[in-house]
């Protein structure tokens, strides 16, 4: 990449640190540095956006921000921006990709850690007189695990998971080179099938493009080992919840830990809430003190490589939305 002129103004959608205004004025002298609030007219020169939660889509953020060339999300799911005239726009778009991997793997092995222990039925009979309720407690050593979306987050995952004696099975779109750490094997997704039936633990790790949009339905729940548990920390619109309630209902599954949904939150009535073999996380296995230092170090060094030419890390592919 070449700049065919220098950075005027960066757009930010949340409060950034003294250090980092510090960093950012020495880096690109003579840049302004805007906060976005309710007033989106402060895009319209804007060379660079660092948005927060709340931002337009695609379509819109082109009408706001004619001048746009990098969007850096601090997040790395980016299906908001990804509409069609978004993709064949010239801006670049890189995300956060990377920062999650402790956090989600700590918040995935807790989910199968509670269902492996009876977490759910204690807690819920905590407050009762009885001693020892009636409940199903299992060792994850010598189970296997099949994590679906194998990326970054998977790689940290996979270690810690081998680490408990669990068998772990990665599938991904495509394969090659050496065996990420704590891998048995690693499958493309079109042998999910076999290795959806040998797993007793799956987790969907999967991002969320027209590809993975229902990803998980009543087919793919058919496929899985019976008594298996399944995970979602991806996305919520790669699950097709009534079918994943309909394999609950049924016994197909023992056990569902979703920490993304689809709607979130799920309506007060919705059948996944009156399961008790299902635990719900509020989207929160991403939380982490460390969250806003790391994105922000990946923003510092896009802003350093962006302003000599280098490559960016983390860049999206449009059209494939990783």
């Amino acid at each position: 990449m070449t700049l065919a002129s220098p950075l005027r103004k960066l757009v930010v959608g949340r409060p950034l640190p003294e250090h980092a205004q510090a960093w950012i004025a020495a880096q690109a002298p003579g840049i302004e540095i805007a906060e976005l609030r309710d007033d989106y007219s402060i895009l319209a020169d804007a060379d660079v956006l660092w948005p927060g939660l709340e931002t337009p889509d695609g379509d819109r953020l082109l009408a706001l921000a004619p001048r746009l060339r990098w969007l850096q999300a601090f997040g790395a799911g980016v299906d908001r921006w990804l509409t069609p005239s978004f993709i064949d726009s010239d801006i670049v778009l890189t995300n956060a990709s990377g920062i999650h991997g402790i956090q989600i793997a700590e918040h995935t092995l807790s989910l199968l850690l509670a269902f492996a222990r009876g977490l759910p039925t204690l807690i819920r009979g905590q407050n009762e007189v009885l001693h020892h309720p009636p409940l199903r407690q299992f060792e994850l050593a010598g189970q296997t695990l099949l994590i679906v979306g194998f990326g970054r987050i998977a790689e940290a995952l996979a270690p810690r998971a081998a680490a408990l004696g669990l068998k772990v099975i990665g599938a991904r779109r495509r394969i090659g080179g050496p065996l990420p750490e704590g891998l048995d094997r690693l499958v493309v997704l079109d042998a999910l099938p076999d290795a959806l039936a040998a797993a007793d633990h799956v987790v969907s790790i999967l991002p969320l493009t027209p590809q993975t949009q229902g990803f998980f339905d009543a087919t793919r729940f058919a496929q899985i080992k019976h008594g298996a548990h399944f995970y979602n920390v991806g996305r919520g619109a790669s699950v097709d919840h009534a079918a994943l309630a309909g394999a609950l209902a049924s016994g197909k599954l023992a056990g569902a830990g979703l920490d993304v949904t689809e709607p979130e939150p799920l309506p007060a009535d919705h059948p996944l809430r009156r399961l008790p073999n299902v635990l719900l996380t509020a989207h929160t296995a991403g939380a982490s003190p460390h969250y806003q230092e790391r994105a922000l170090a990946i923003a510092l060094e896009n802003l350093s490589r962006f302003q000599s030419g280098r490559p960016l890390v983390n860049v999206v592919d449009k059209r494939t939305g990783y």
